[in-house]
């Protein structure tokens, strides 16, 4: 039976009410009852997203090679700054074996080609746009000027764009404006100080309403920092750093990425069909644009570098050998780098956005068997990530010391100036359905938060469903969840915090580095382009 959902009334058709909170129908059922339906299912509903079946013959798992994104070369490195060009532009590329896939992309590949820097020494990226639409870059996890933030109505225009082409208002029919925005045409530079802690960061799409669709076509890259004192530690490297980004996809008959846009050419409409109102999930898992891939390791310790770059997918991560031995995650590293001290894990829970830095040790492994990632969130194909095949002994100079920095921030609740509550929910916008912030949808002529630089805040919040909350800009710590202490894998800098049904949690920041206009949002991409951002303002 088709499964059917009434905005009017909150009724269903052939669906549980457990079914309607898990999928698209979660955003009436939470715009009728509030936050208490959820927090009855708070046990687990392990999606809030709607699934796509992909329309092609599906790849056996564990048979494409890993790929590794290639490294940009910078055009210039005079005068103390490494300066990068990427073109963004129309491509192909054969995702599925025998499969051609057309993408957006950063340099025509997917992910886009990873920027190694050091830390404190400026970076600036010439970004091209060839592309249909106007685009805007974030570094996910910079602390960067406003200016090179990426907001989502400075944007980047193709050429001969016209800007009464332009749509804000997150599929409800009425345009925003907004008179701070920067707009430039055909090209724009972006600078990165980099005067931050050396971790993994990413760069994505986020122009306003369409920020889901751009990075489901392809518009995502990764961004590493490094320094002198994280290389001296001894953790595993070189060809034994493996960086991991995960994303979900599904594919149309054709071969192209399937994704439920109301406008396919993304240029007037935003939006989605209403069964995927609350997140677009595929039923292909990538692992750095490849089905289910295998790479051959030694019989040492791996570091893994892994990104959630899924729109709206959660994943619970579990390293498992063929004979059923789960292997330890060592968690050295957290979104914002490296932690005080490691963290071992068996089960490691990621939400669109999270980044985690692992140690797998390979050396208990027999040569020639293989280790499973797997997703224990997933159901059949998708609770499968990728594989490790043992090849070779190797010798192995590489540790994990017990203590891996002491320089992560010590801020107290004392320290606090002020404390401000913020719920994540659905409810009505513009005359439908939509995501919010207290209450609100996001309209970037609207100021709706204002601290001062150097500030310390400690921001409560709470979810009716799944919502990965990002602030830009800075780092954070978890004080709580559910008035408890903070979780495991809460442990270090972060600045995405995955909030699960009916979820409340605490977090305190200091807002330092710039003044200026910056974000925070739900990083679930469906959620941000209907609603969920609110502005952020550090004077």
């Amino acid at each position: 039976m088709r499964e059917q959902y009434d905005d009017r009334s909150g009724r269903t058709g052939g669906m549980t009410r457990r079914r309607v909170l898990g999928i698209g129908g979660a955003l009436g059922v939470m715009a009728a009852t509030g936050l208490s339906a959820s927090a009855a299912l708070a046990r687990r509903p392990s999606i809030t997203g709607a699934e796509l079946r992909s329309a092609v013959p599906l790849p056996p798992p564990f048979q494409v090679p890993l790929p590794l994104p290639s490294v940009l070369k910078p055009v210039s490195t005079s005068g103390g700054v490494d300066r990068y060009e990427i073109t963004q532009r129309e491509a192909s590329a054969e995702i599925l074996p025998g499969v051609r896939t057309p993408l957006w992309t950063y340099e025509g590949t997917f992910p886009g080609p990873t920027i190694e820097s050091r830390r404190g020494r400026p970076v600036t990226v010439s970004h091209r746009n060839e592309l249909p639409v106007p685009t805007a870059v974030h570094l996910h996890g910079g602390r960067t000027p406003a200016d090179s933030d990426g907001y989502p109505t400075d944007l980047v225009l193709p050429e001969g764009w016209q800007e009464h082409s332009m749509h804000m208002g997150h599929g409800s029919g009425h345009g925003m404006r907004d008179p701070r925005a920067v707009v430039t045409e055909l090209t724009r530079d972006y600078t990165f100080p980099l005067d931050q802690r050396p971790t993994l960061l990413w760069y994505h799409d986020h122009r306003m309403d369409f920020t889901a669709p751009a990075i489901w076509r392809g518009l995502a890259g990764l961004h590493i920092i490094r320094d002198d004192a994280e290389d001296s530690l001894g953790l595993p490297a070189g060809r034994r750093e493996l960086p991991l980004a995960i994303a979900d996809r599904a594919f149309a008959a054709d071969g192209s990425l399937d994704y439920p846009a109301l406008d396919p050419t993304l240029r007037e409409r935003p939006g989605v069909r209403g069964s995927y109102l609350a997140g677009v999930l595929g039923d292909v898992i990538l692992v750095n644009g490849a089905p289910w891939p295998v790479h051959e390791v030694d019989a040492a310790r791996y570091r893994l570098r892994i990104l959630n770059a899924s729109n709206a997918r959660h994943y619970e991560l579990e390293a498992v050998t063929d004979d059923g031995r789960r292997l330890d995650l060592v968690q050295i590293g957290a979104d914002q780098g490296l932690l005080a001290a490691p963290v071992t894990h068996r089960l490691l829970p990621m939400a669109p956005a999270e980044r985690y830095d692992v140690v797998i040790d390979f050396s208990r492994v027999p040569v020639g068997s293989r280790v499973r990632l797997l997703n224990r969130l997933g159901a059949g194909r998708t609770g499968e990530v990728m594989a490790f095949r043992v090849a070779r002994t190797a010798a192995d100079d590489s540790r994990i010391p017990r203590t891996l920095s002491n320089d992560l921030p010590t801020w107290r609740r004392a320290d606090a100036v002020r404390v401000r509550d913020f719920s994540f929910r659905a409810g009505q916008m513009g005359g439908g359905h939509g995501w919010l912030i207290g209450g609100l949808p996001f309209d970037p002529a609207r100021s709706d938060v204002t601290v001062r630089l150097g500030d310390v805040e400690v921001w409560r919040l709470v979810a009716d469903v799944h919502h990965p909350v990002h602030l830009h800009l800075v780092g954070f710590r978890v004080l709580s969840r559910g008035g408890r202490p903070p979780l495991p894998h809460d442990a270090g800098l972060k600045d995405t915090i995955s909030l699960r049904p009916g979820e409340s949690a605490e977090i305190i920041t200091r807002f330092d580095g710039y003044r200026g206009r910056y974000l925070f949002h739900c990083h679930n991409a469906e959620h941000e382009d209907m609603g969920m951002m609110a502005n952020l303002e550090v004077i």
